[in-house]
């Protein structure tokens, strides 16, 4: 109880934590527990807390998830937080902590995800982060840190994304850093940086340095080039030199008569001890120097390795998530039967489920009971397989655990009730759905897309004949904006709905190269922690619009934002978007950004208008995106003029 009074003083939001009830049973607002009934996830974001943070939540031994950004809370971060060694996520973002960042934190060896953005941290950044080895994303942004960017953060072989903006840090960015191996976005805007910028730095896909006056360098278009004279400014006057991290590589001045004199003093020891352990060092350096290298090369293959595995399957996970799950052993209140004949329904809700539901039989049945030879693929939380009905239509059956689910049934029945009422030509049609208590999961039955998703399109190698013609492209952006279209539209039998997760894998290609968008309403049935690891493969695939990171929320223009990404990738053939993309595209550069595998066959008009979509469509500010309906207009007048 030590935890919710310190997080929620005036007992506002926490009163579902009671001294007499049972942490596992779903009564505890925000906690979950494993299998073996531990607290496994706190899940508190946005819910208007105002407290602080305790030291007793260092004694949750097991949690793999802690939630609890987008709240008031003040005070420091308690340094007892690096016992929990199991930890993979860490959100304290968006809140008011002071303080210093614990260095203890650099132990938490399994941590993942490290966000403490936009709060007023002070002090400088812990050196002892370079032993955050499984660490993909670090973002320290909008605070008030000082010192330099610790060199230790390039041993991060995993570390994706690394954001250090908005602060007052100085001195030059670490050689160390620029060669991360894995790292593909560096923010340091707005900062007091100086020196040269290491030129390996221009192989990121974004790397945003404008508001250091003097940072310079060669090969980045707005920087001067660095002068003769030009030395990087470790620290600046008047400023304690204990701050800096002694892996800044920086040397310290030192006060010129002490040192003259101390060096007279100690010169002539010098000479004979140089020239005694000349010969033995200059050995050593070279086998250190080659043993370095070889350590370095295998470190690099592993983490390019690594980091490939985790960003497109996330197969280091289990299947079905057992840890940090809001639903992990627990059961409905009722036994876990959501659809259940003896449930009570209004008429409309009855009708709902007397056309929509199928029954275990069929499901397994039709998939050939669940075998291996039928398997399409696997996500984090779920399994999906190819089956056959009895009428011999095929169909696409996502299995879904219970533990992903939802645990309010009103709460799911009423997402159940959305999803069936998605009926447009580019959403992947739900044929119906049937929940299983004794297998513990639920099934969504879709019909089948034959032709894959997107990103099979993407990235093809030339004379491949999945290489989409042009005007298949134009024709697959606007039935996604179709689609995208439909969702945010409010109708008499359907809510507006975000889709939030958009992405090429989503877009499914059917025969005749229709583009369906999957997934829609999903995250209606499934738990925070499923959405939040969605949204972490989402935002490391460059989908997730600028804005959630401030507001934690989606709006309509969230997913037009990842619209303007998917465009990116039809007109480039690429699945990663580049800075050097963008700029091509707003300079009209169509050799530089439109897929070579077309060889010119496009029409330059219909390019200019896709190209300055895209371009507005992922811009920074939501404020400047046009609404779907919006972008299918223009997408019809792109055909029209033609």
């Amino acid at each position: 109880m030590d935890l919710k009074t310190s997080l929620d003083p005036e007992n506002n939001y926490l009163s579902s934590w009671t001294m007499n009830g049972n942490l596992c049973d779903g009564s505890y607002e925000g906690v979950a527990c494993n299998e073996k009934g531990l607290v496994a996830n706190i899940s508190l974001q946005g819910k208007g807390l105002s407290g602080k943070i305790s030291p007793s939540i260092g004694a949750l031994k097991h949690l793999t998830g802690l939630y609890l950004h987008y709240n008031s809370l003040y005070g420091e971060i308690p340094k007892e937080v690096a016992n929990l060694t199991q930890l993979t996520d860490l959100y304290l973002n968006v809140n008011h902590l002071s303080g210093e960042i614990p260095p203890e934190i650099g132990v938490m060896e399994n941590l993942q995800v490290l966000q403490l953005c936009y709060n007023q941290l002070t002090g400088s950044i812990p050196t002892q982060f370079g032993g955050l080895k499984k660490l993909n994303v670090l973002a320290l942004q909008s605070n008030g840190l000082t010192g330099a960017i610790p060199a230790s953060l390039g041993d991060l072989g995993m570390l994706m994304r690394l954001d250090l903006s908005s602060n007052h840090l100085f001195g030059s960015i670490p050689i160390r850093l620029a060669d991360a191996p894995s790292l593909q976005v560096l923010d340091v805007h707005n900062n007091t940086l100086s020196g040269n910028v290491p030129l390996a730095l221009k192989r990121l896909d974004a790397f945003v340095y404008e508001h250091n006056s003097g940072l310079c360098g060669v090969g980045f278009s707005s920087l001067k080039a660095c002068g003769a004279s030009t030395r990087p400014e470790p620290y600046g006057a008047g400023v304690d030199t204990r701050d800096i991290p002694e892996t800044a590589n920086v040397k310290l001045p030192c006060n010129g008569t002490r040192s003259q004199s101390y060096s007279k003093s100690r010169q002539a020891t010098s000479i004979k001890i140089g020239i005694i352990l000349a010969t033995f060092v200059l050995s050593a350096i070279g086998i250190l120097t080659f043993a370095l290298y070889r350590r370095r090369k295998q470190r690099l293959g592993n983490a390019f390795n690594i980091s490939e595995s985790r960003l497109s399957t996330d197969q280091g996970k289990v299947v079905y998530r057992k840890n940090g799950s809001p639903l992990v052993s627990l059961e409905y209140s009722k036994g876990w039967d959501p659809m259940a004949d003896s449930r009570s329904f209004n008429g409309d809700s009855q009708d709902m489920f007397q056309n929509f539901r199928f029954n275990l039989e069929e499901v397994e049945s039709a998939t050939q009971y669940f075998s291996e030879l039928n398997l399409l693929g696997k996500s984090n939380f779920s399994a999906t397989y190819k089956g056959v009905l009895r009428d011999g239509s095929v169909v696409s059956v996502k299995s879904i655990n219970k533990t992903s689910c939802k645990s309010d049934e009103a709460e799911f029945l009423k997402g159940l009730n959305i999803l069936t009422s998605l009926r447009s030509d580019n959403i992947v049609k739900l044929r119906g759905f049937c929940c299983s208590r004794g297998r513990g999961e639920c099934f969504l039955i879709y019909d089948f897309v034959s032709n894959g998703n997107l990103s099979r399109y993407l990235d093809v190698k030339e004379g491949n004949e999945e290489v989409l013609e042009w005007s298949t492209r134009v024709s697959i952006a606007k039935g996604i904006a179709k689609g995208i279209a439909f969702l945010h539209a409010h109708k008499a039998n359907k809510p507006a709905l975000v889709h939030q997760n958009i992405s090429a894998e989503k877009v499914l290609i059917d025969q005749r190269f229709n583009p369906l968008i999957s997934d829609c309403g999903l995250y209606k049935l499934l738990t925070n922690d499923i959405v939040f690891s969605e949204l972490k493969a989402s935002a490391a695939k460059g989908y997730l619009a600028p804005e959630y990171t401030t507001t934690g929320r989606f709006t309509e223009k969230s997913d037009v934002y990842a619209f303007g990404v998917l465009l990116f990738q039809i007109l480039t053939g690429k699945k990663k978007v580049t800075n050097s993309m963008h700029l091509a595209a707003e300079s009209l550069s169509f050799e530089e950004f439109i897929d070579p595998n077309l060889h010119g066959r496009f029409f330059e008009y219909e390019a200019t208008k896709l190209a300055k979509l895209a371009l507005l469509c992922s811009h920074e500010s939501s404020f400047e995106r046009p609404s779907a309906e919006a972008i299918v207009q223009e997408l019809n007048n792109c055909s029209n003029a033609i």
